[in-house]
């Protein structure tokens, strides 16, 4: 979803940008492969065997039994959440974009939307969120091929010179994070690779993806900034110039919004629930869930808490670049780079060559460099955008 940004991340990045699209996807489809590794271990045969289930099985072998789970969920649920967020600033930036002399503000429209995504809180399973995601891939393909024909039909006007090879050490943090963003994934990758028909084809799967990510992005990148240069907005249909046409895309960008947020609101819903909502002894809280199935109905208001939660959020914070920046800074660096290759040292302690644990310390201090400068930058642009006061 967060590909409509990846042109601004190259106004500040210019070509570095483009190669941090390429390089984080590396990374990150390694990641992926030693924290998968992770689940496994050798039997007394040398087989390997599938001996932990998810990311929180792994952080819980490493961390320990009390405090291994709950550093997990605390960053998958953070990750979630203002995944969610985002969405719905996205919403605002989009409806604004096609509207902007009309009588709503950004705001008002993140609120409208928003009441739209309350019915988020009778989703009872996966079959029902898998539906709309379908649906939101279609439109999502459809906003691809719309841009891009855009773009390559106005070639002839395509900014070469305007592409940097220096780099803004103010901006491009935020657009480093970002990148980050688009490739983190690796909460999902457990669960993927226990239901992969062959296991086995997995590590050729994740290679296949991420090269395929890195060319998609690193061109949608390049050709986007090439269309628009410096006028790149943070949102790149927003820089459509006929006012009927950026209406029609934005709207279709909007559904596919509203059609996004059901999976990481599902996803962070089934967290709260299993962390704090099991019943006693498992937890302080009784269980959502009634005998017959059904769910209670103070749980459905706490479900539609979250919503409402995630909809103050937004109008709190109403920058979609700088936040998705923050994001990646943080809770990205710790999910898809950090995390990963600490895990692999510490459970495969013994079993690596010496240019595997030098690589895992360099993806781990990479990580750490990228965190603390973006979130250090990205925390200061936020506090630099806040020239319009809170709606209340």
């Amino acid at each position: 979803m967060f590909i409509v940004s990846l042109p601004y991340a190259v106004l500040h990045g210019g070509y570095w940008a483009i190669v941090a699209m390429v390089g984080i996807a590396y990374i990150c489809c390694y990641t992926g492969k030693i924290l998968v590794d992770c689940l496994y271990e050798d039997n007394e045969e040398g087989q390997l065997i599938r001996v932990r289930s998810s990311y929180k099985g792994i952080a819980r072998e490493v961390f320990g039994q009390k405090w291994g789970g709950k550093i997990v969920n605390s960053a998958q649920l953070i990750e979630l959440l203002m995944t969610c967020i985002l969405y719905v600033v996205l919403c605002g930036d989009l409806m604004i974009g096609s509207f902007p002399d009309g009588p709503i503000d950004a705001r008002s429209w993140m609120m409208i939307c928003g009441l739209l995504l309350l019915p988020c809180g009778f989703l009872k399973n996966l079959h029902h969120v898998s539906t709309l995601s379908f649906w939101c891939m279609v439109a999502h393909l459809a906003i691809n091929i719309i841009i891009f024909a855009y773009c390559i039909g106005n070639a002839s006007t395509w900014a070469w010179s305007k592409v940097m090879f220096r780099i803004d050490l103010l901006e491009f943090p935020i657009a480093l994070g970002i990148i980050v963003f688009s490739y983190t994934s690796h909460i999902f990758l457990p669960t993927l690779e226990y239901n992969l028909i062959d296991r086995s084809k997995f590590t050729c799967m994740l290679n296949w993806s991420h090269i395929a990510a890195a060319i998609f992005k690193g061109l949608f990148g390049y050709v986007g900034f090439l269309t628009w240069a410096e006028d790149t907005e943070e949102v790149i249909t927003n820089n459509l110039p006929n006012p009927t046409f950026k209406g029609f895309v934005n709207i279709i960008l909007v559904v596919k919004a509203l059609l996004s947020y059901p999976l990481p609101y599902y996803a962070a819903v089934e967290i709260i629930e299993l962390t704090f909502f099991r019943g006693r002894p498992k937890t302080v809280f009784p269980s959502v869930w009634a005998l017959d199935g059904e769910l209670k109905v103070w749980a459905l208001f706490i479900r539609v808490l979250v919503v409402v939660f995630t909809i103050m959020m937004a109008i709190s914070i109403p920058h979609f670049a700088i936040l998705m920046g923050l994001i990646g800074s943080f809770t990205g660096t710790m999910l898809s780079f950090i995390w990963p290759c600490f895990f692999h040292l510490k459970i495969k302690a013994g079993k690596l060559a010496m240019g595997d644990i030098a690589y895992d310390y360099f993806v781990i201090f990479l990580g750490f460099l990228f965190g603390i400068i973006g979130i250090t930058t990205s925390f200061y642009a936020l506090v630099e955008a806040f020239q319009i006061g809170l709606p209340f």
